[in-house]
């Protein structure tokens, strides 16, 4: 087991430097050029300092030509910094003797099965946060992703011992969400109560996290709800607006919480500067241990430009790197049209917290790195402005796979020997099947997962009708083969796990 301990990290981070704190002026610059830059919708920053909020900001709208202005009790989706949150609930049900680290996670959930026995019977609580299972990366997140479909904790269970494993058990990296739903399913069973339930009584109700929101609530009730938006045709459009009544649903141990700048803010401080009180709520060992490094992580040629990164590695729910010589911890949330970002100097007790109700992963970078500067190298020449063209630069062409082939749509009559109702076994059903001079695809499950399919040159294609990521099939050439996918922009978000499926067709259309 890779593992360091942090007093081994500061002497080779350094102790951060006694530089002032950065000026309004200068992190309103900062939030400003990015807001403009990007054309973003509406974004909200709050920065630490000495364990002290020292600046907060909020620009733009909730829901864009509104006037509902983003304030610091805005709701956002903060994605996967719910995965600290989820970290933090089995650390207090370890205080509270419920269960260990190191505890079998069959011993807590007698379903629980991977493709490969000794994995299933030695993977550990721990090893549910620590993206080292030899999944591939985003394995199942079809099950999770677009929203919103019919999948359940209990499909995600069934499903884990089909998804077959990139890599040995602990012996590398891979993002992996559906693991972290297991952890909050091993929560609710430690806990004796469900996830929803422990989060607000473990974690937001001590912390006074007054606005965050977990499970199923009332949109117009709790209020003041930032919705996500794209840039399309010169302006920022709402995408996938919510509902009156927000769901539970079942990514929410991996990416289902919402909060606001105020809330994340004094989350942060928790971690930066913990009082008395918060120290009896979650001890310091508990708290080392989540900001252990286990799993090495790439450290990508940018980090190591910028940054003069040397150490990247996940502890349990959390990032940990030298910026600069200082250590870091951090995360960051991504969903279709919300991007965010939390970063912690320790030593000195500095940080920032960063909402974004667009998308925006070139604008989040840049404001990251921008505000990490403010602290790890205030006198580095470059502005947002120059870390952006850097970044447009080096990403110049990297997306020009995401043009959709040449195509048409595929007839019945060219398809005929693959027409059908076709079963993967942890995905589910998918039928191709003939309507209104087309071929269309769709999930059962998975109700935005349906378009028409493509004939490109020789090879066929799904156009999705909701703007998801295109995928092609690779139909079988005998009767009893698999129905292979996978995604037409390699980059693609990984989420799209097309290249884990494997379908057989069972009949007929209907």
């Amino acid at each position: 087991m890779v593992r360091w301990g942090l007093a081994a990290l500061a002497l080779m981070a350094g102790v951060a430097a006694a530089a002032p704190s950065p000026s309004t002026a200068q992190l309103d610059h900062i939030v400003d050029t990015t807001a403009a830059r990007y054309h973003l919708a509406g974004v909200a920053v709050g920065v630490i300092d000495h364990g002290e909020v020292i600046y907060t900001r909020t620009l733009g709208e909730r829901v864009a030509g509104s006037g509902e202005p983003i304030t610091p009790d805005t709701l956002f989706k903060i994605a996967s910094h719910s995965k600290a949150m989820t970290a933090t609930l089995l650390a207090r049900l370890v205080e509270q003797g419920r269960l260990r680290w190191d505890t079998p996670v069959r011993s807590i959930l007698a379903d629980f099965r991977m493709a490969d026995p000794w994995v299933t019977e030695h993977m550990q609580v721990g090893d549910l946060l620590t993206h080292r299972s030899g999944l591939r990366e985003g394995a199942g997140d079809l099950m999770l992703w677009p929203e919103p479909n019919a999948f359940t904790r209990k499909d995600i269970l069934h499903a884990l011992a089909y998804l077959k494993p990139a890599y040995s058990f602990r012996a590398g990296y891979a993002y992996d969400n559906l693991l972290y739903v297991v952890a909050g399913d091993v929560a609710a069973a430690a806990g004796h109560d469900s996830y929803d339930a422990l989060l607000r009584r473990e974690v937001f109700d001590p912390l006074g996290l007054t606005r965050c929101q977990i499970g199923t609530w009332q949109r117009d009730r709790v209020g003041n709800v930032a919705q996500p938006h794209a840039w399309k045709d010169g302006r920022n459009v709402v995408i996938r607006a919510d509902e009156a009544t927000i769901p539970d649903i079942t990514s929410a141990a991996a990416g289902g919480v919402r909060c606001s700048l105020t809330d994340m803010l004094t989350w942060a401080r928790n971690w930066l500067a913990p009082t008395p009180e918060q120290l009896r709520w979650l001890s310091p060992d508990q708290r080392q241990i989540l900001w252990t490094p286990y799993t090495p992580m790439p450290i990508s040629a940018r980090r190591r430009a910028w940054d003069g990164t040397r150490l990247y590695a996940y502890g349990y729910g959390w990032r940990i790197a030298d910026v600069d010589g200082q250590l870091t911890v951090s995360h960051t949330g991504t969903l279709s049209g919300m991007y965010s970002a939390m970063t912690l100097l320790p030593d000195r007790k500095a940080g920032f917290v960063v909402l974004i109700n667009s998308e925006a992963e070139d604008a989040r970078t840049v404001l990251v790195e921008a505000l990490t500067k403010q602290f790890t190298s205030p006198d580095d020449p470059r502005d947002v402005d120059g870390y952006a063209d850097e970044l447009a630069h080096a990403t110049k062409g990297s997306h020009e796979a995401t043009i959709t082939p040449s195509s048409q749509a595929a007839t019945a009559d060219e398809l005929r020997k693959h027409l059908g109702r076709w079963r993967d076994p942890w995905f589910g059903a998918i039928t191709v099947c003939p309507q209104g001079g087309t071929v269309r695809f769709a999930a059962a499950k998975s109700p935005r997962l349906t378009g028409t399919v493509m004939r490109a040159g020789q090879r066929y294609l799904v156009h999705w009708d909701h703007d998801d990521a295109d995928a092609w099939l690779a139909f079988p050439q005998s009767a009893d083969g698999i129905l292979h996918m996978n995604k037409v922009d390699p980059a693609a978000d990984f989420s799209y796990d097309f290249e884990d499926l494997a379908f057989q067709r069972e009949h007929a259309c209907d």
